[in-house]
């Protein structure tokens, strides 16, 4: 169940929005984000205008330091070179820049995480015959490896998304790449934004655990929708809702045309 709708009536808001805000104050703080395509561009700009205003934005094309007129619809986007502080060849953006560890954040998302923060972004289903073949890695597993620590962005929180195993691993986690005896250098992913509340871990060693939940959601109802015995914090807090200035910085400025705004 969604604590939001997707598609809701004019003036309330959407399971889009709740989810680019709450991710944006995530990176309250943070120097640089290498940000995916759709959500975690939103939640970046958004951050760039609020919470983190000094954040420099990188993306999978090379470009360092964007500052695009509007949302890129794809990461080869010509209006990413706009106004860009640097633009690298591939070689030295994942060599230096991401392998250098010079990324604070990765903000990705997936079509599954399970507790340990192991992604799956290729198949659901049997690997031979699957349901839905999606995109891939890209630079996913790059990111994984080399961020500081790397962010989720989940649309909907239900077992197909958060299974007790994934259908299949793109992107390994610390956890999994230490058992392969390959130590990265980041912690992996250490935040998960749903629809329903957010889960969080230190590092490596330590499964996700729900320490926040979305207003009128209850732990029982994250529970029943997550794949795996979830663990509980202690203390799970209640997620502010957004402000209006939020709701209009990124109506009015950063997706007025809706691109990612569903």
């Amino acid at each position: 169940m969604n604590a939001l709708p997707e598609e809701a009536a004019t003036g309330s808001i959407t399971s889009s929005e709740l989810l680019a805000v709450v991710a944006s104050r995530e990176l309250v703080g943070r120097r640089t984000v290498f940000a995916g395509i759709g959500l975690p561009t939103l939640s970046a700009s958004l951050a760039h205008l609020t919470v983190a205003p000094t954040l420099e934005i990188v993306y999978e094309s090379g470009v360092c330091g964007a500052h695009p007129s509007h949302l890129p619809e794809t990461i080869a986007d010509a209006v990413l070179i706009t106004d860009a502080e640097a633009v690298f060849t591939m070689p030295a953006l994942f060599g230096y820049v991401l392998q250098g560890g010079h990324i604070d954040v990765g903000f990705l998302g997936a079509a599954q995480i399970d507790r340990w923060g192991n992604l799956n972004s290729s198949v659901i289903g049997d690997w031979g015959h699957p349901k839905v073949r999606l995109p891939g890695s890209g630079g996913a597993m790059e990111v994984m490896a080399n961020a500081g620590e790397v962010f989720i962005v989940m649309r909907r929180h239900e077992p197909r998304s958060l299974p007790d195993r994934l259908d299949f691993c793109t992107s390994p986690g610390p956890d999994r790449a230490l058992a392969d005896g390959i130590r990265p250098l980041g912690a992996g992913v250490t935040r998960v934004i749903t629809d329903l509340g957010i889960l969080a871990r230190q590092g490596p060693g330590e499964e996700l655990q729900l320490v926040a939940i979305h207003p009128g959601v209850t732990v029982d109802q994250v529970r029943a929708a997550t794949g795996w015995d979830l663990r509980v914090a202690r203390t799970v807090a209640t997620v502010a809702p957004p402000t209006e200035n939020e709701l209009r910085l990124l109506r009015r400025d950063v997706d007025p045309g809706r691109v990612y705004l569903r």
